[in-house]
Protein backbone atom coordinates (compact mmCIF):
# COMPACT_ATOMS: atom_id res chain seq x y z
CA UNK A 1 0.00 0.00 0.00
CA UNK A 2 1.84 3.42 -1.14
CA UNK A 3 1.02 6.52 0.60
CA UNK A 4 -1.99 8.63 -1.32
CA UNK A 5 -1.59 11.90 0.50
CA UNK A 6 0.75 13.76 2.89
CA UNK A 7 0.30 16.66 4.59
CA UNK A 8 3.25 19.27 4.77
CA UNK A 9 1.79 22.04 7.27
CA UNK A 10 2.61 23.30 10.35
CA UNK A 11 1.33 22.64 13.80
CA UNK A 12 -2.10 24.15 14.89
CA UNK A 13 -3.34 24.55 11.12
CA UNK A 14 -5.93 22.03 11.30
CA UNK A 15 -3.68 18.77 11.53
CA UNK A 16 -5.90 16.96 13.77
CA UNK A 17 -9.16 17.88 11.71
CA UNK A 18 -7.44 16.63 8.48
CA UNK A 19 -6.72 13.66 10.44
CA UNK A 20 -9.84 12.96 11.26
CA UNK A 21 -11.69 13.45 8.15
CA UNK A 22 -9.01 11.25 6.18
CA UNK A 23 -10.06 8.55 8.31
CA UNK A 24 -13.68 9.45 8.36
CA UNK A 25 -12.87 8.90 4.05
CA UNK A 26 -11.39 5.69 4.70
CA UNK A 27 -7.92 6.41 4.51
CA UNK A 28 -5.13 4.99 7.10
CA UNK A 29 -4.19 8.14 8.46
CA UNK A 30 -0.73 8.50 10.55
CA UNK A 31 -1.18 11.63 12.70
CA UNK A 32 1.92 12.44 14.99
CA UNK A 33 2.24 9.30 16.48
CA UNK A 34 1.54 6.11 15.89
CA UNK A 35 -1.33 4.65 17.77
CA UNK A 36 -1.84 1.53 19.51
CA UNK A 37 -4.11 0.27 17.05
CA UNK A 38 -1.78 1.12 14.21
CA UNK A 39 1.10 -0.07 16.07
CA UNK A 40 3.65 -2.93 13.65
CA UNK A 41 7.24 -4.13 14.22
CA UNK A 42 8.60 -1.41 11.60
CA UNK A 43 6.04 1.17 14.02
CA UNK A 44 5.46 0.72 17.39
CA UNK A 45 2.69 2.18 19.08
CA UNK A 46 4.02 5.92 20.65
CA UNK A 47 6.63 5.81 18.05
CA UNK A 48 6.71 9.61 16.30
CA UNK A 49 6.20 9.78 12.28
CA UNK A 50 9.07 12.03 11.95
CA UNK A 51 11.23 10.03 13.44
CA UNK A 52 10.24 6.94 11.68
CA UNK A 53 10.53 8.87 8.37
CA UNK A 54 14.16 10.07 9.03
CA UNK A 55 15.17 6.64 9.57
CA UNK A 56 13.49 5.21 6.86
CA UNK A 57 14.70 7.76 4.30
CA UNK A 58 18.52 7.12 5.74
CA UNK A 59 18.07 3.75 5.54
CA UNK A 60 16.39 3.00 2.73
CA UNK A 61 16.13 5.96 0.72
CA UNK A 62 12.13 5.62 1.29
CA UNK A 63 10.86 8.28 3.97
CA UNK A 64 7.40 5.85 4.17
CA UNK A 65 9.73 2.48 4.51
CA UNK A 66 8.34 2.46 7.87
CA UNK A 67 5.18 3.04 7.62
CA UNK A 68 3.82 0.39 5.27
CA UNK A 69 0.08 -0.10 5.68
CA UNK A 70 -0.80 3.68 6.01
CA UNK A 71 -2.12 5.67 2.93
CA UNK A 72 -2.11 9.52 4.45
CA UNK A 73 0.33 11.55 7.31
CA UNK A 74 -1.33 14.31 8.38
CA UNK A 75 0.87 15.86 11.08
CA UNK A 76 4.83 15.25 10.93
CA UNK A 77 6.70 17.25 13.05
CA UNK A 78 7.39 16.50 16.68
CA UNK A 79 8.64 18.73 18.99
CA UNK A 80 9.20 17.31 22.69
CA UNK A 81 11.35 14.72 24.78
CA UNK A 82 14.15 16.14 23.45
CA UNK A 83 13.19 15.73 19.59
CA UNK A 84 13.36 18.31 17.26
CA UNK A 85 12.21 17.00 14.06
CA UNK A 86 10.31 18.65 10.89
CA UNK A 87 10.30 16.66 7.80
CA UNK A 88 8.12 18.79 6.19
CA UNK A 89 10.47 21.39 6.41
CA UNK A 90 13.08 19.18 4.50
CA UNK A 91 13.28 19.07 0.76
CA UNK A 92 14.88 15.94 0.73
CA UNK A 93 11.93 13.81 2.68
CA UNK A 94 9.84 15.54 0.18
CA UNK A 95 11.40 14.54 -3.03
CA UNK A 96 12.26 11.10 -1.72
CA UNK A 97 8.32 10.79 -1.24
CA UNK A 98 7.40 11.92 -4.72
CA UNK A 99 10.19 9.70 -6.29
CA UNK A 100 9.20 6.37 -3.93
CA UNK A 101 5.17 7.10 -4.04
CA UNK A 102 4.21 8.34 -7.69
CA UNK A 103 1.32 9.50 -7.68
CA UNK A 104 1.19 11.01 -4.20
CA UNK A 105 -0.54 14.04 -2.82
CA UNK A 106 0.82 16.96 -1.03
CA UNK A 107 -1.75 18.91 1.52
CA UNK A 108 -0.54 22.07 3.33
CA UNK A 109 -3.03 22.80 5.80
CA UNK A 110 -3.07 26.59 6.51
CA UNK A 111 -4.41 29.71 7.82
CA UNK A 112 -3.45 33.06 8.81
CA UNK A 113 -0.25 33.19 9.55
CA UNK A 114 -0.96 35.26 12.83
CA UNK A 115 -3.95 33.27 14.31
CA UNK A 116 -1.22 30.11 13.40
CA UNK A 117 1.00 32.08 15.66
CA UNK A 118 -1.09 32.88 18.60
CA UNK A 119 -2.83 29.27 18.51
CA UNK A 120 1.00 27.92 18.82
CA UNK A 121 1.36 30.19 21.61
CA UNK A 122 -1.53 29.34 24.03
CA UNK A 123 -0.76 25.88 22.64
CA UNK A 124 0.58 24.44 25.93
CA UNK A 125 4.20 25.53 26.19
CA UNK A 126 4.60 24.91 22.44
CA UNK A 127 4.98 29.28 21.28
CA UNK A 128 6.49 30.49 25.11
CA UNK A 129 8.69 27.34 25.78
CA UNK A 130 9.36 24.72 23.14
CA UNK A 131 10.03 26.62 20.03
CA UNK A 132 11.96 29.61 21.42
CA UNK A 133 14.12 26.74 23.02
CA UNK A 134 14.47 24.21 20.09
CA UNK A 135 16.52 24.47 16.64
CA UNK A 136 14.08 24.38 14.20
CA UNK A 137 14.49 24.73 10.34
CA UNK A 138 14.21 28.53 9.25
CA UNK A 139 13.93 29.24 12.98
CA UNK A 140 17.37 28.79 15.03
CA UNK A 141 17.55 28.39 18.73
CA UNK A 142 16.87 31.55 20.50
CA UNK A 143 14.25 32.63 18.14
CA UNK A 144 10.27 32.33 18.40
CA UNK A 145 9.90 33.64 20.93
CA UNK A 146 7.88 37.05 19.66
CA UNK A 147 5.00 36.60 17.21
CA UNK A 148 6.98 38.79 14.69
CA UNK A 149 9.69 35.90 13.85
CA UNK A 150 6.86 33.08 14.27
CA UNK A 151 5.07 34.59 11.83
CA UNK A 152 7.67 35.21 9.48
CA UNK A 153 8.95 31.65 10.17
CA UNK A 154 5.76 30.55 9.15
CA UNK A 155 5.47 32.84 6.08
CA UNK A 156 8.64 31.58 4.75
CA UNK A 157 7.57 27.79 5.27
CA UNK A 158 4.73 28.16 3.24
CA UNK A 159 6.99 30.31 0.83
CA UNK A 160 8.88 27.60 0.22
CA UNK A 161 6.48 24.92 0.14
CA UNK A 162 5.04 27.02 -3.05
CA UNK A 163 8.09 27.15 -4.75
CA UNK A 164 8.75 22.93 -4.70
CA UNK A 165 5.43 22.71 -6.28
CA UNK A 166 5.41 25.70 -8.58
CA UNK A 167 3.51 24.31 -12.00
CA UNK A 168 2.66 21.26 -10.60
CA UNK A 169 -1.34 19.61 -9.36
CA UNK A 170 0.48 17.22 -7.21
CA UNK A 171 0.23 20.35 -3.92
CA UNK A 172 -3.17 22.22 -2.44
CA UNK A 173 -2.22 25.07 -0.11
CA UNK A 174 -5.94 24.72 1.73
CA UNK A 175 -6.65 27.19 4.29
CA UNK A 176 -8.68 25.42 6.84
CA UNK A 177 -11.07 28.56 7.95
CA UNK A 178 -12.94 28.41 4.64
CA UNK A 179 -16.49 26.79 3.97
CA UNK A 180 -15.34 25.39 1.51
CA UNK A 181 -12.07 23.99 2.72
CA UNK A 182 -13.73 19.96 2.93
CA UNK A 183 -15.05 20.85 -1.04
CA UNK A 184 -11.41 21.72 -1.96
CA UNK A 185 -9.84 18.68 -0.14
CA UNK A 186 -11.94 16.70 -1.76
CA UNK A 187 -11.51 17.52 -5.34
CA UNK A 188 -8.05 17.45 -5.17
CA UNK A 189 -7.90 14.45 -3.45
CA UNK A 190 -10.38 12.53 -5.60
CA UNK A 191 -12.15 11.18 -2.37
CA UNK A 192 -15.62 12.31 -0.85
CA UNK A 193 -14.60 13.89 2.78
CA UNK A 194 -18.02 12.62 4.95
CA UNK A 195 -16.46 14.88 7.76
CA UNK A 196 -15.57 18.49 8.54
CA UNK A 197 -14.76 19.49 11.89
CA UNK A 198 -13.06 21.77 14.53
CA UNK A 199 -11.12 19.79 17.11
CA UNK A 200 -7.87 20.68 18.83
CA UNK A 201 -9.33 24.60 19.72
CA UNK A 202 -7.53 26.35 22.13
CA UNK A 203 -8.33 29.95 23.76
CA UNK A 204 -6.02 32.38 22.12
CA UNK A 205 -3.73 35.00 23.19
CA UNK A 206 -2.29 37.98 22.21
CA UNK A 207 1.38 39.22 23.08
CA UNK A 208 3.81 40.69 21.20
Amino acid sequence: MSLVVVNLGLPKTGTTTLARALRRASLRTADHRIRDSHASEDAPAGAYIAELMYDGYFTTGDPAARLTGFQAISELSVLRDGKSLWPQTDFGIINALRTHHPGIKFLATWRDPFAISQSMLAWSNLGTTRIPAATIPGLPKGYGETTAERTRWINDHYAHLDAIFAGTDAYLRGDSTRDDAPDRSSAFLGRKLPWWGHLNRNPERVVA
